[in-house]
């Protein structure tokens, strides 16, 4: 779906709009049963257009006073049709078109070509009535602007009232007006849609029939909006408006008690009944409505409900189709093509029980007795015993990794069968295996916590008296590493391969995995090994970078590396109070070399770039001092290795002096 809009949620139901994949400016109404959690499709392809805020506006309008009762507008082959149901989307009928003009010519106009279409759009202003209107205190009486066609228009159009709840209507003015209801419906007063000022406006006293001109201003007014006084039975209303573009407001209270002389008694009124079409059960009910008599004119007051109601014999009328059925040209409810019926089953437990759809469902708010109902009613049916399938097992993060030392909670599923009523057996794959007579102790996930790091095979066993199932999982467990130091000689031999090993802290932390950067090389070296064998062809100084990546960390160490093709290299030892400041770590190590070479290079005149000096890790302290040859700015070499021996001599002289 691209959009859905709740409509309503009244009487333990929800009716929704959705947008489907291919619809543009229309919407399915989709109705809910009474959890609210399975929806069937009540009418395709309803209208719906934009306000003026952006905000989307479905064609689709519910009748106040009449439970069930809902007016929409449906495009079916780009044509626009006004529909009406009594039975909250059951059935769904045309309305039929006047009988004769407000002239009392005779309109022709045959089902289905010809019909009633209505404009549904009511109104965000309380102050201006929208394109149609009902009231709870009026049950039988409905106002709206719309045309006679093949389809709706927003040419030619006229305003129509219905007097019995939509089966007949009545064309009450050519042109659009604003109708206010005063006296439960008594009187009802219209004003004409213009940007003209006027000063007249209409009153009807019986329900519509006729209609007499009044003028409730002496200077044309230009009209913003009617409101009337709180409560269905008030008789005044309060026009609002200005004289001219200038001016300031003017509110004209128009009072209409005059024009009664008494209130009603039971004998100005008369028994109506409603229905559809002649069907008076509406909802599973036959329900009697007192309305006043055309001819009498006397004030109504309190609105007192409907006068009876009586329910019907449930009928396959009073019933929908269920969730997954739909309803064929044969008027039966068989089941959809993407539905299941014994899908229902497969969610419910051996010994208790389900609800087994007879492919309908009382259509929610119905109130009908007896009859059909036992026949098309869901029934209670025993949960089958099944063998378990479809087994899972996941942790309750869905990662594929724990840390070494806390609680990883393992989470169970299974597609068909009960874990409460079943055997599980988990084997944790490092020595440790637990059993579960039922689910109740593992509601909330199986919990173990891992001593060790490493990759762990996790089984589960689910087994009942009908069959087995079984599922793996392989769980990575971890700790959190701290540090990387690279190791690897100082100095080595052009073309001789050397041993780089990366030494961790702590040394066991789980699946790694190793990244190595050698010299100027673009492209990586990837290993699971912590140690790695490498050549280098090009003399000077080459850098070996290794990052190591553990679950989300990743850290990584540099070393330089010279080499040549020649070098000489010696020993040195040091004092031993010299081990008592010696905390064996690189940076200290790194120091002392630095000190080390800066006094031989004072000492004996040597230049810089002939010496290495590293500090060996260890106790005692000790380091090796290379001898390296280096280039002048022409690229010959200076030194032979003659000249590196003699250089060696140098220092060792300068060494046993100092």
């Amino acid at each position: 779906p691209q959009d859905m809009h709740v409509i309503s949620t009244d009487e333990n139901q929800v009716f929704a709009a959705v947008q489907e994949w291919n619809q543009n400016d229309t919407y399915n109404l989709y109705i809910s049963d009474t959890r609210g959690v399975y929806f069937t499709l009540a009418l395709e392809n309803v209208k719906s257009s934009q306000g003026l805020e952006g905000n989307v506006m479905i064609d689709l309008y519910e009748v106040a006073g009449i439970k069930g009762m809902f007016l929409a507008n449906k495009k079916i082959d780009n044509q626009v049709k006004t529909f009406i149901t009594y039975n909250k989307g059951r059935d769904w009928s045309l309305l039929q078109a006047p009988h004769t003009d407000l002239r009392g010519n005779p309109i022709h106009c045959l089902l289905p070509y010809c019909s009633l279409h209505l404009h549904l759009k009511v109104s965000d202003n309380p102050y201006t009535s929208g394109n149609i209107a009902s009231r709870d205190t009026a049950p039988s009486i409905i106002v709206a602007s719309g045309n006679v066609g093949a389809e709706l228009s927003d040419n030619d159009i006229s305003m129509f009232v219905t007097s019995d709840a939509g089966n007949t209507w009545r064309q009450i003015f050519e042109e659009e007006h604003s109708v206010l209801y005063l006296d439960q419906g008594g009187v009802l007063v219209a004003m004409k849609h213009t940007s003209l000022p006027i000063r007249h406006l209409w009153l009807s006293f019986d329900e519509g029939r006729s209609w007499s001109k009044y003028s409730f201003t002496s200077l044309p007014l230009f009209v913003d909006g009617v409101l009337g006084e709180p409560g269905e039975e008030t008789l005044i209303m309060t026009v609002f408006g200005h004289f001219s573009h200038r001016s300031e407001w003017q509110l004209v209270k128009v009072d209409y008690k005059s024009i009664f002389d008494r209130r009603c008694a039971e004998e100005d009124y008369r028994p109506w009944q409603l229905h559809s079409q002649g069907e008076a059960c509406i909802m599973g009910a036959k329900r009697i409505y007192r309305k006043r008599k055309s001819e009498k004119k006397c004030m109504q007051g309190k609105y007192a409900g409907a006068m009876t109601s009586e329910p019907c014999v449930c009928t396959e009328a009073d019933f929908d189709c269920d969730y997954g059925y739909e309803r064929h040209s044969n008027g039966q409810c068989l089941p959809a093509f993407w539905y299941n019926p014994s899908s229902l089953s497969k969610d419910c437990s051996l010994g208790q029980s389900y609800l087994n759809s007879t492919g309908y469902r009382k259509v929610v708010s119905n109130n009908c007795t007896d009859g059909v109902r036992e026949r098309y009613t869901a029934k209670p049916q025993q949960c089958p015993g099944k063998p378990p399938q479809g087994l899972r097992i996941l942790t309750a993060d869905g990662r594929l990794t724990a840390e070494q030392g806390h609680n990883v909670t393992f989470l169970l599923q299974l597609e068909q069968g009960d874990l409460q009523r079943s055997l599980i057996q988990v084997d944790f794959g490092d020595g440790i295996a637990v059993s579960y007579a039922n689910l109740s102790s593992t509601e909330d996930g199986i919990k173990h916590i891992y001593q060790n790091v490493g990759i762990f095979r996790v089984t589960v066993l689910v087994e009942n008296s009908l069959g087995s199932d079984s599922a793996v999982l392989y769980l990575h467990v971890t700790c959190p590493l701290e540090h990387v130091h690279l190791s690897l000689p100082f100095v080595t031999t052009k073309n001789k391969e050397i041993n780089a090993t990366a030494v961790l802290w702590p040394s066991q932390v789980g699946t790694l995995t190793y990244v190595w950067w050698f010299g100027n090389n673009t492209e990586p070296l990837i290993t699971l090994e912590g140690s790695i064998t490498f050549t280098f062809s090009v003399e000077g100084m080459n850098t070996i970078t290794v990052q190591v990546s553990a679950g989300n960390t990743i850290l990584q160490d540099t070393k330089t590396i010279a080499v040549y093709e020649k070098f000489q290299s010696l020993r040195l030892s040091f004092s031993p109070n010299l081990d008592e400041y010696n905390p064996d770590i690189p940076e200290w190590r790194r120091d002392i070399s630095r000190v080390v070479k800066r006094a031989l290079v004072e000492a004996t005149g040597v230049s810089s770039k002939h010496v290495l000096v590293a500090v060996l890790p260890g106790l005692p302290t000790s380091a090796e001092l290379f001898i390296l040859p280096y280039q002048d700015a022409t690229g010959e070499k200076k030194r032979t290795a003659a000249n590196l021996e003699q250089v060696l001599w140098q220092l060792l002289g300068e060494v046993y002096v100092h």
